[in-house]
């Protein structure tokens, strides 16, 4: 047989893309992992996260400015040569050490500001860590819920597969219309698209859940359910046991800002300069030891302007906190609410579910024995499937209020896990 070139070409690019496919197939199962139970992949991401590396790294800077607000100021070396071009007996040569410094706790000063800065860097840092634990928490959450709708969508295809059979034979035997067959196929034609979808949304969800935890692969598998371990727990309570990170930050804040005010206040205190040397006679080859003594005068700049906007900022600062204060009440009052609300939602949705079943159980019994039409074991099956993704749905809003309750209180969500 004899092919075409073009023939043999489109032959071994379908190989060639083929063989890539194998080995993409190959490269991501190799590298493929399941989901660790919450408690490690919280423990792993509070140490491996990008944003959490960041926050690390700001500590570490303002640790280094602490040490660098303790140096002392460098002295200078100076040189001076003179009578270079006249006729005197003698010309001069001058070497001057020159050591600055500074007066009126002007290093003290600047110390506490930059300990005050690392005060800050460590409450942002707490900050973010309970944040982070709480979309963390979230994430989690919503990737077992698109997990669970897809087992939804997959269990719903397996009934309308009954369905459509049901169908298939009531038909044969003359006890329905052939356009029975028709309904029921589009139905689980339906069922496939919703469990494409769903499988869509699963996949989406691990992998903004491995970003979230700095894992270098994407997940592809659960575990332990963390959802099912938090509804089996009574995990709704308020714990007012420790101020807010959102404020212990906000007040870190504003006394960096009252140090940054006295600082630019001792800003305007001129330095002490005190110089000694040697003072060279070339033409008697004679020597002589020069001593000095200099400060700037504080008459055109007395650094007032840098006063005024260190005080602004810290009136800024104040305000802020005060605004922190009031949003970080709102939230949790907010999210106290949220946690009854979707904990009452939960309840009515699992009611909600058993009385589905049981009616999508009856109506099945019935359109097999030719006593339901077909129309009602289709809305109340999709009724159940309804019910379930609402149970699912209402699950996940009760795990994520929990969450973000957490947050408001300034807690880790659900640091005691293992």
């Amino acid at each position: 047989m004899i092919f075409s070139s073009k023939v043999l070409c489109q032959y071994r690019l379908s190989a060639y893309n083929l063989l890539i496919h194998a080995s993409l197939l190959c490269f991501i199962q190799a590298h493929a992992e399941d989901v660790p139970s919450f408690g490690v992949l919280l423990r792993q991401g509070l140490s491996q996260a990008p944003i959490l590396l960041e926050q690390s790294a700001n500590i570490r800077a303002a640790t280094a400015n602490i040490q660098q607000a303790k140096a002392y100021l460098n002295p200078s070396i100076s040189g001076l040569s003179e009578n270079l071009n006249t006729r005197a007996d003698y010309i001069q040569h001058t070497v001057l050490l020159t050591q600055p410094f500074e007066i009126g706790g002007k290093r003290a000063a600047r110390i506490e500001a930059r300990s005050k800065d690392l005060l800050v860097a460590e409450t942002r840092d707490q900050e973010i860590q309970v944040l982070y634990a709480a979309e963390l928490a979230t994430a989690y959450a919503m990737t077992e819920a698109m997990h669970e709708r897809m087992k939804v969508a997959e269990n719903d295809i397996s009934r309308a597969n009954d369905d459509t059979n049901a169908a298939k034979t009531l038909v044969e035997s003359g006890r329905e219309a052939s356009l029975r067959v028709s309904q029921a196929q589009a139905n689980l034609s339906a069922a496939e698209a919703s469990f494409q979808a769903a499988e869509a949304n699963f996949i989406e969800a691990m992998v903004r859940l491995s970003a979230l935890a700095g894992s270098t692969s994407t997940y592809t598998g659960l575990g332990e359910s963390f959802t099912s371990r938090i509804l089996s727990e009574n995990r709704a309570k308020k714990d007012d046991s420790e101020t807010s990170p959102a404020i212990r930050r906000a007040q870190a804040e504003h006394e960096a800002l009252l140090s940054q005010v006295t600082v630019e206040e001792k800003r305007s205190i001129p330095n002490i300069e005190i110089s000694a040397g040697v003072r060279h006679f070339e033409g008697i080859s004679s020597q002589a030891f020069v001593i000095g003594f200099g400060s700037a005068i504080p008459v055109f700049d007395q650094n007032k302007g840098g006063i005024a906007a260190a005080n602004e900022r810290a009136i800024a600062a104040e305000a802020r906190l005060n605004a922190t204060k009031l949003q970080v009440n709102a939230n949790q009052q907010a999210a106290t609410a949220q946690v009854n609300a979707s904990e009452r939602r939960l309840k009515a949705a699992r009611e909600g579910e058993r009385a589905a079943t049981q009616a999508y159980q009856l109506a099945k019994t019935g359109y097999e024995a030719g006593k339901t039409p077909l129309i009602e074991l289709l809305f109340t099956r999709k009724s159940l499937t309804d019910a379930k993704l609402s149970t699912i749905d209402a699950s996940f809003t009760f795990v994520k209020s929990l969450a973000t309750l957490a947050a408001a209180e300034g807690r880790i969500a659900f640091g005691d896990f293992k």
